[in-house]
């Protein structure tokens, strides 16, 4: 069987993984949808997905989208967030995926605006939320479809799908494993070539993401970069159990890293 005949290894369905995604926050691009003769994207000052995949944003009171949005009919504007998710190490190509939330971007009043902005503190504090009404305003898209777009595939996620998932138990805590991991634990990641298809072992191993189901990484090789993922033998859910498994991917060499 060829390589690219190979079954792929198990990993978490697409509504969690584009749950996990909004859960870590990433880096957020409106795009105004209704024109397509317009290029133009903005960076919101703070932004917020939440369970339902509606999106706050905040935005300097005199920004275009702000006034845009309060003229159009019934106040909405056809709009695209564009999620991307950064890896936690510096890689050559940074972004592991994108999930864009495309609907109508709502202008609120208010009072609305105010209830929404206790609710993102509640689950995400930020300091620039203290703006809103002091040259800043929240605005609320309210979402028609969502598409991710990982190393996993592209794939629609309806959005039943997205509000019934889970984020990756372990989204809060992957970054600074990874990093740590690519830092202090360079023989881990030597250990786990062995793991990889002989034509890709020459390349510069990083590792590139963790979840339930198991180590991805990335292969910087001479002519492309190349994503890998390790599976474990069953998905876990407590940090006792994924230390069982990479102790299994790893071998002796983790069990000395943890020592160090």
């Amino acid at each position: 069987m060829s390589r690219a005949d190979a079954p792929r290894p198990p990993a978490p369905q697409p509504p969690e993984r584009a749950r996990t995604m909004a859960a870590l926050g990433g880096r957020a691009t409106l795009v105004p949808a209704g024109d397509p003769t317009r290029t133009d994207r903005f960076t919101p000052l703070v932004h917020h997905v939440h369970a339902d995949a509606s999106v706050s944003v905040l935005l300097p009171d005199d920004h275009e989208l702000v006034a845009t949005a309060w003229q159009a009919p019934r106040g909405e504007l056809a709009t695209m967030v564009e999620l991307a998710d950064p890896a936690p190490v510096p890689l050559r190509e940074s972004i592991r995926g994108l999930l864009w939330i495309t609907g109508w971007l709502r202008a609120l009043s208010d009072d609305e605006a105010r209830a929404l902005a206790v609710e993102v503190a509640a689950d995400r504090p930020d300091p620039r939320l203290l703006d809103l009404g002091h040259g800043a305003a929240l605005l609320k898209l309210v979402p028609a479809s969502l598409v991710l777009a990982d190393g996993e595939g592209t794939h629609p996620v309806p959005l039943d799908a997205f509000a019934a998932a889970e984020p990756d138990p372990f989204a809060a805590q992957e970054a600074g494993w990874l990093r740590h991991l690519e830092v202090s634990h360079t023989d881990v990641v030597a250990a786990l070539v062995r793991h990889l298809p002989e034509e890709l072992r020459g390349g510069h191993v990083r590792p590139l993401g963790l979840d339930r189901f198991g180590l991805r990484l990335r292969v910087e090789a001479t002519d492309a970069d190349h994503d890998v993922r390790l599976a474990f033998s069953r998905p876990v859910g407590t940090p006792a159990e994924l230390s069982t498994e990479l102790r299994r991917l790893v071998g002796c060499p983790f069990l000395a890293a943890q020592r160090t």
